[in-house]
């Protein structure tokens, strides 16, 4: 609900607004809060999804129901999330329609986004088959923390040691998605605590809606 009434206040007409997948933004998107006044943005998916289980929780579902909700407008990114070659998503990438939605990643206002988990237990992506245990279980080893737009870090930020898998996925990459102005995550619980501070230290946020747990847990760090 915060995220929501947040989006309510900053957001306006002619806005472009990026949405990313997964439970929490789906949450959001279906929140218990009235919006009284309507705003003609244009939402936006940054990250393919076609093939993958729970297409509900897919990013171009997600900007579906964000622009319902507030009364916009939204694009379709038919792609996969992920793909098997760095060559192949370069080609893919090339299609006219494609580029149509992602040269709108440029002109993108705000940006709503979860922040994924690479334990296992809480991993959606891992669950909605985005990616498999052994890949997950392979970057836990290398020190991931957490992922955003399926774009895996370290406790630092650092992308460097998942940099084959990150170049695969379809969608925006973090060096455009930090020049967003407005970069909103949205995470709870304590489960959450070390992918959002891998999230902060990689200035890939600007702002963070959370909850009691998450919050106590990262000023716990900084003490």
């Amino acid at each position: 609900r915060a995220a929501l009434k947040f989006g309510a206040r900053i957001l306006r007409d002619k806005d472009y607004v990026g949405v990313s997948m997964g439970t929490t933004l789906q949450s959001v998107a279906r929140a218990d809060f009235f919006i009284e006044n309507k705003v003609s943005c244009t939402f936006v998916p940054v990250l393919g999804g076609v093939g993958e289980s729970r297409p509900d929780l897919h990013s171009n579902y997600i900007a579906q129901e964000f622009a319902e909700r507030f009364g916009g407008k939204w694009v379709q990114l038919f792609a996969p999330a992920l793909f098997s070659k760095r060559t192949l998503l370069e080609e893919f990438s090339k299609e006219q329609t494609i580029q149509k939605v992602t040269n709108l990643f440029r002109k993108l206002d705000a940006l709503f986004m979860g922040i994924g988990s690479a334990n296992p237990k809480f991993s959606t992506v891992l669950h909605t088959g985005y990616v498999d245990d052994k890949t997950l279980k392979t970057f836990a080893r290398r020190g991931a923390v957490g992922d955003i737009t399926l774009r895996y870090f370290a406790i630092d930020g650092d992308t460097k040691p998942f940099a084959d898998f990150n170049s695969r996925v379809a969608g925006i990459n973090l060096s455009l998605l930090k020049k967003i102005p407005c970069r909103v995550g949205v995470a709870g619980g304590e489960h959450k605590i070390q992918a959002v501070t891998g999230a902060i230290n990689g200035d890939y946020l600007t702002v963070l809606i959370t909850d009691v747990d998450c919050a106590q847990g990262l000023l716990n760090l900084r003490r």
